[in-house]
């Protein structure tokens, strides 16, 4: 039977409540196409200027509520001035996916136009990847530690579970046996103990998916090759710092954090959400790129049940989009303010 499913929606701080509002828009228009199937939206107040406010940038009470929702679309969160006493900013993204325990960190990379990427040579479509991110422990293990000001040093800890390893080789073995069907392990195994262990459980992973291709590259390198020659890459995994800064690297070749879509996924909860920040500089101009918050809808439908369709509908409206008109916003170089980049992709989806 079709269903409705139950939203909620974590506009958060800065620009995120703009692109949030644009790729609600986008769902809206998909919703009519997706056979009985709908959404209700509840939005909440969770970020650093909930913490302003309440002294709480997740309120438990909001947290209780946020787990009978079937999926999360997140903003963005965080403000640089707004800091915990050891220095660290407010997270509240990362308490969720901690709490309800997304340990799937995926972030799509995927080039849209040529002219969105600083490297020379490539057409549309033949940059198209996956980061499988570890995001519930590794080096942001010890992210809640404090330290004294005085202190002669501090230490940060990275945490590797064969239980956490184990689930997320899984995943993403499964996620390259739908693609392409190579899977590259980035890692730092020729250094670090831990990530010795790591490369150890993902060999021993290996053996139950022998159709998938696999290699292993330490991060240093897989840096280099990124930029040298992207279209190698398929699914890569790795650990959630390397992840975190190779994702970032990994935008830059598609045109910056407003084409990066991503999602947070466990076992029972997923959390959907543009990989960029709040982006205070340009809060409240209207001039944000939504295309990482529309994109990350449709990662959403994909993970809904029945929804797959809707999710192919706005992937092909995008790609429509770049293809054909010269319209931009300003971080891709052109004009075009974030509700009309919304616009176009809801008359791409209705026409």
């Amino acid at each position: 039977m079709p269903k409705r499913f139950r939203i909620a929606l974590l506009p958060g701080d800065g620009v995120g409540g703009e692109v949030i509002a644009e790729a609600v828009k986008v769902l809206r228009a998909v919703e009519p196409r997706l056979g009985g199937a709908g959404f209700d939206f509840e939005a909440f107040s969770v970020g650093a200027g909930e913490y302003l406010k309440s002294g709480d940038p997740l309120p438990e009470a909001t947290f209780q509520r946020l787990k009978q929702f079937d999926a999360i679309l997140l903003g963005a969160m965080g403000l640089p001035n707004i800091r915990w006493p050891s220095g660290t900013e407010m997270a509240p993204q990362l308490d969720l996916r901690e709490r309800l325990d997304l340990y799937c960190g995926l972030r799509p990379v995927y080039l849209y136009h040529p002219d969105h990427s600083p490297l020379k040579g490539y057409r549309a479509g033949e940059i198209d990847f996956v980061i499988v991110r570890e995001s519930t422990e590794g080096l942001f293990f010890s992210r809640r530690e404090t330290y004294e000001p005085g202190a002669a040093e501090v230490r940060d800890t990275m945490r590797i579970s064969r239980a956490g390893a184990e689930r997320l080789f899984r995943a993403a073995f499964r996620l390259a046996a739908s693609r392409r069907g190579l899977l590259t392990l980035i890692d730092k195994a020729n250094v670090l103990p831990s990530m010795a262990y790591f490369r150890r459980i993902f060999d021993e992973v290996a053996a139950e998916f022998p159709a998938v291709r696999t290699e292993r590259i330490y991060v240093d390198a897989a840096a280099l090759y990124l930029v040298r020659n992207p279209r190698r890459f398929d699914v890569l995994v790795t650990e959630n710092m390397f992840g975190d800064i190779l994702s970032d690297l990994c935008a830059g070749l598609v045109g910056g954090m407003g084409m990066a879509p991503s999602a947070d996924i466990g076992d029972r909860w997923a959390v959907f959400q543009p990989a960029h920040g709040s982006a205070p500089d340009i809060a409240g101009q209207g001039i944000a790129n939504p295309t990482a918050a529309i994109l990350s809808a449709a990662m959403m439908l994909d993970w809904l049940p029945g929804t797959a369709a809707g999710a192919a509908l706005i992937r092909s409206a995008v790609e429509c989009f770049f293809a054909t008109s010269e319209e931009r916003t300003c971080d891709l170089g052109g004009r075009l303010k974030t509700a009309e980049m919304g616009d176009r992709i809801v008359e791409l989806l209705t026409s």
